[in-house]
């Protein structure tokens, strides 16, 4: 793992084009904005777990019926943020 110090305003690139900006921080908080091409799915890491497994419980599903269906249905909440349907 690489461990960076970063300030305010302070970027970091990931690979040609992927972009993380420190933009606030107070106190033990940190806010981070991820500049990213539309098709890069960005995931909370206390949600990781949770998409990990419906996609997989989508796919059991999908082998069962044999229909294709959607994998992730998320809905644009806002710029690049997705929030599942179960979760609003």
């Amino acid at each position: 793992m690489l461990v960076l110090t970063r300030k305010v305003g302070e970027r970091i690139q990931i690979g040609d084009d992927i972009t993380v900006v420190v933009t606030k921080s107070s106190g033990n908080r940190v806010t981070l904005g991820i500049e990213a091409p539309k098709d890069v799915r960005i995931v909370r890491g206390e949600l990781a777990e949770y998409v990990n497994a419906f996609a997989e419980e989508e796919s059991a599903e999908e082998d069962a019926q044999g229909e294709a269906k959607a994998v992730f249905p998320f809905v644009a909440a806002d710029a690049s943020t997705y929030v599942p349907t179960q979760a609003r």
